[in-house]
């Protein structure tokens, strides 16, 4: 268990300009100054996974799994090294790593893997350092071949899920471009109600019903590894809150 541990994911529209990833670095270092400590996982910038699906099927009709999987990986990696980029120019201790490298072991699916085991050694080594990680969300690698694998849509909830549960955080948060859960959407409905917190069994309903908190595989995984789930808005700070128990 690391101190002050606060696992956070953020999702591909809260990173999807260099402005956006600037503001939440800053955010980053005032926690961090104040003792907080983060790993962080990201997700693909904006819209950058389904470009690259795009240009895979231009390639062929019926893309090689291996290969594919290979390409969408790279859209968490320009996320995390971004990140990255610009913690290391607010002087904030940080690396970076790749699911194999944060230990993300799965099976061998290529484009839906399950996690079956995570031995991050080089995260926390990293985080006794008390530097701040940025792991690439959606993928880890089969230990039996060596392969790169995703984890399928939404597979950086899951990634932070597990991180969280293996270091034993009081919750798990997600930063997304809501200020938490509402009974419907806020950006259509001006009349919409917040809801301050909500059970696993609601998030797994409304998961399943489409709604977009996060996927609905995470979803049964919190609820599963009884961890609880925070989700808030990645650039209001100070806004409202979901608590998911």
């Amino acid at each position: 268990m690391i101190e002050n541990l606060r696992v956070q994911k953020y999702g591909g529209s809260s990173l999807d300009s260099i402005e956006k990833i600037k503001s939440i670095a800053k955010q980053i270092s005032s926690d961090y100054h104040k003792g907080d400590r983060f790993l962080l996982v990201v997700s693909a910038m904006g819209k950058t996974t389904d470009n690259l699906m795009q240009m895979a099927h231009q390639m062929s009709q019926n893309p090689n799994q291996r290969e594919l999987d290979m390409l969408l990986t790279a859209g968490e990696r320009i996320s995390m090294a971004l990140m990255g980029l610009a913690l290391n120019e607010l002087n904030i201790p940080c690396i970076s790593f790749t699911g194999s490298q944060a230990g993300i072991m799965t099976c061998g699916t290529h484009g839906d893997a399950s996690i079956l085991e995570v031995k991050p050694i080089r995260v926390s080594e990293a985080l006794q350092q008390n530097r701040v990680v940025i792991i690439a969300g959606f993928q880890g690698v089969d230990p039996k071949t060596k392969d790169v694998t995703t984890l399928g849509r939404g597979g950086s909830d899951t990634t932070a899920i597990a991180m969280a549960s293996h270091f034993q955080c009081a919750k798990c948060e997600f930063k997304k471009d809501t200020e938490g859960v509402f009974d419907k959407d806020p950006n259509t409905h001006g009349d919409a109600i917040h809801r301050p917190e909500v059970s696993w069994d609601e998030i797994i309903e409304l998961t399943e019903q489409g709604a977009p908190f996060l996927h609905v595989k995470a979803a049964r995984m919190a609820k599963e590894l009884n961890m609880p789930l925070e989700i808030s808005h990645a650039h209001k700070p100070q806004g409202l809150k979901t608590l998911v128990q």
